[in-house]
């Protein structure tokens, strides 16, 4: 029952099977952590002369990370049709399923369909659609359900319910936000960052699912945009974005263009700049929190082409440190990397 959790929860007589065993919901919600964790990666691929061997026929749009040989291979599955060349998704992952929801399509058209991979069994379905079309917003998966946050002048939050596979509106954000970012931290929802319609968003908002309340949590000295975030306990790592610190009268420029990563204490609620990365750029970048680091795809701000050719390296959140791998084995835009746990066949 638990390689197919989230249909096995929609089913009538699921509550009875619960009342018998009150346990059951968890215990198969912690068997699909079974397996080995993998990094997983989607995107429009073009194939490179880096790749590892050749792919015969259309480039594959899924790949798979092994850690031994420091070497991507393709997935048995390759994204639904539906998700070819959508851009300014929502992604995340909730109960070891990866959701792609909305986004827009190359026509510059909304769409509010939303997506799920199952990688105990290798398939995508297409789950309920959101009620509001929305692009560029954050997706953030907060117990056991999926927020989707903001867009393109939009306000309003969804959240999803998987066992009844509906989405519903909660709160809104107080004002709509562009080039923000957000997700959980010790059951909250954190957003930072980003432009009200008016001005810089210099605030920390955190919400709280139980009481569907949005409030005003901290007020930044800097102001940041387009940026990642992940969080381990407590703190908020911060990964890339464009940083503004206030009365700094420097204009951007592109030697600017560099991978930083910041942490956030939402207890002690202090600051701590890390390690950067000078060579890479902080723009446009996918990153997951995977074993003890933050795995990167990002570009080297060195190379001059028009082609988007990513970097592979990985942030040590224990030893701030950076380790660089080889470099990713295909050209191509449009990129996620995502953790799931894979059944241990899949790496053999």
């Amino acid at each position: 029952m638990g390689a197919h959790f989230h249909q096995v929860l929609r089913q009538p007589h699921f509550p009875l099977l619960v009342s018998g065993d009150p346990g059951l919901q968890q215990k198969l919600r912690e068997a699909r952590m079974t397996g080995t964790p993998v990094l997983v990666a989607l995107g429009d691929f073009l194939g490179g002369p880096l790749a590892p061997h050749p792919y015969q026929g259309e480039p594959p749009s899924m790949l798979r990370y092994n850690e031994t040989t420091e070497r991507w291979f393709p997935l048995a599955s390759n994204l639904p049709p539906d998700l070819v060349n959508v851009r300014g998704y929502g992604a995340a992952v909730l109960d070891n399923y990866l959701f792609i929801v909305g986004g827009y399509r190359i026509s510059s058209q909304e769409i509010a369909a939303a997506h799920s991979y199952n990688p105990s069994t290798n398939e995508w379905l297409q789950v309920a659609s959101m009620n509001q079309k929305r692009s560029n917003f954050k997706l953030v998966a907060v117990n056991s359900k999926l927020y989707a946050i903001g867009g393109q002048a939009v306000s309003n939050v969804e959240c999803y319910n998987p066992e009844q596979d509906s989405w519903n509106f909660v709160t809104p954000l107080p004002n709509p936000l562009a080039e923000f970012s957000a997700c959980e931290c010790k059951g909250k929802i954190y957003v930072i960052g980003g432009y009200t319609t008016r001005d810089r968003n210099m605030n920390i908002l955190q919400y709280c699912p139980t009481s569907d309340i949005w409030m005003l949590f901290e007020t930044c000295d800097v102001h940041i945009r387009k940026q990642q975030m992940v969080s381990v306990e407590e703190t908020i790592y911060i990964v890339g974005g464009c940083l503004h610190e206030l009365g700094s009268n420097r204009r951007s420029s592109q030697s600017e263009d560099t991978l930083t990563v910041q942490s956030y204490n939402t207890v002690t609620r202090q600051w701590l700049y890390l390690k950067e990365n000078t060579s890479k750029s902080g723009l446009n970048l996918t990153c997951a929190l995977h074993n003890d680091g933050i795995y990167i795809m990002s570009r080297d701000v060195t190379l001059s082409t028009s082609l988007e050719h990513r970097v592979f390296l990985k942030y040590n959140i224990f030893s701030d440190s950076w380790e660089a791998f080889r470099r990713f084995p295909a050209f191509g835009h449009n990129l996620l990397v995502s953790s799931l746990y894979l059944p241990n066949k899949a790496e053999t």
